[in-house]
């Protein structure tokens, strides 16, 4: 059986690669410029973009199965033109190629961003309505939409399943993302304070086996919420602090007076070079609900999210050990989780 993964050297399809790997599945790697994430590895590579259905035709020949992990990631407000040729383009175009080349069964990764997350008083689960007003963030519409696209596929006779996976964070980070990003400052005691509020985090390889169990066992259109543990900044920056041994600001910022600093931070991060690790977007994400329910998967798929602070371990040390992170782990085994 080939295995088709999209996205293959991001974050998601990097540890997705590595979990099909060691379960014997031969697997073809859909990778568009890097590949750091997929040296050493015994894949087949196969250039191309989720933009251009020719290469995606030419990637799903004969595959069985495909993994749809490419997407935008985006905490900005001004990338609607590359979130919707990406994220919603690229996924519609992943569909039809699946209807073209026979694909038995597309797993295509969403996010917990997709959803509505108010009220905030009821747990969010798969019935939440989709984020789709023009009131929510770029990224959120975005993946409403590939979600939308993915539907009408189901309609057309495709065996997909949707999956919603939270605050992804874990090994295996080579670019690394948003949150690999803030670990490493925590880590390194370069990030001068803390913000107010918190989200639900999830480690990367909890979702990739959520992902796998449900391409065994889904029902066809079914849709999973892939989520973790709901932990304040405050909280997990204090996990970090046990783990590395690097002492955490002590002071906590209210999103109020964090937003007044975005444009600042903003414009260091454009002198720099860099990323700015905290936006309108990121902080407003901050407030969201926090009860999401992996009910659903955890009855169908027997999902067990891992305890956060053994997330948190494997991923510094990853860091540590791949030079991305100078000083030396203050735990180094199971006994800090």
């Amino acid at each position: 059986m080939t295995v088709v993964v999209t996205g293959a050297a991001g974050h998601v399809g990097g540890n997705l690669v590595r979990a099909l790997l060691a379960r014997g599945w031969p697997v073809r790697a859909l990778v568009h410029r890097d590949r750091r994430a997929l040296e050493g590895l015994e894949v087949e590579i196969v250039q191309g973009d989720v933009r251009d259905p020719a290469s995606l035709w030419h990637a799903f020949e004969d595959a069985e199965v495909v993994y749809h992990t490419a997407a935008h990631v985006s905490i900005s407000m001004d990338e609607w033109p590359r979130l919707e040729a990406i994220n919603v383009v690229g996924t519609r175009n992943v569909v039809k190629a699946c209807l073209r080349c026979g694909v038995r069964r597309l797993i295509h990764f969403s996010s917990i961003h997709a959803l509505q997350q108010e009220p905030f008083d009821v747990p969010v689960d798969e019935s939440r309505p989709l984020a789709e007003s023009i009131e929510c963030a770029p990224y959120d519409r975005s993946k409403a939409a590939a979600e939308r696209e993915v539907r009408e596929g189901i309609a057309q006779g495709l065996d997909a399943v949707l999956l919603n996976p939270t605050a992804i964070i874990g090994p295996y980070d080579y670019r690394p993302s948003h949150m690999g990003q803030v670990l490493l400052a925590l880590g390194s005691g370069k990030l001068p304070a803390l913000v107010a509020g918190g989200f639900d985090w999830v480690d990367v390889r909890d979702v990739v086996e959520g992902a796998m169990r449900a391409e065994e066992r889904a029902p066809a259109g079914a849709k999973y919420i892939l989520s973790g543990h709901w932990t304040s900044v405050r909280d997990l920056a204090a996990m970090v602090e046990t783990v590395s041994g690097v002492r955490a600001p002590r002071f906590v910022c209210p999103l109020f007076l964090a937003h007044a600093g975005v444009p600042f931070a903003t414009a260091f991060a454009c002198l720099t070079g860099q990323r700015p690790l905290f936006t309108h977007f990121a902080l407003d994400t901050l407030r969201s609900n926090r009860r999401i329910s992996h009910a659903r998967a955890s009855r169908d798929l027997g999902y067990r999210p891992r305890p956060l602070q053994e997330t948190l371990v494997d991923t510094l040390r990853w860091f540590e050990e791949t030079g991305r992170l100078a000083r030396p782990l203050a735990q180094r085994t199971a006994e800090a989780v």
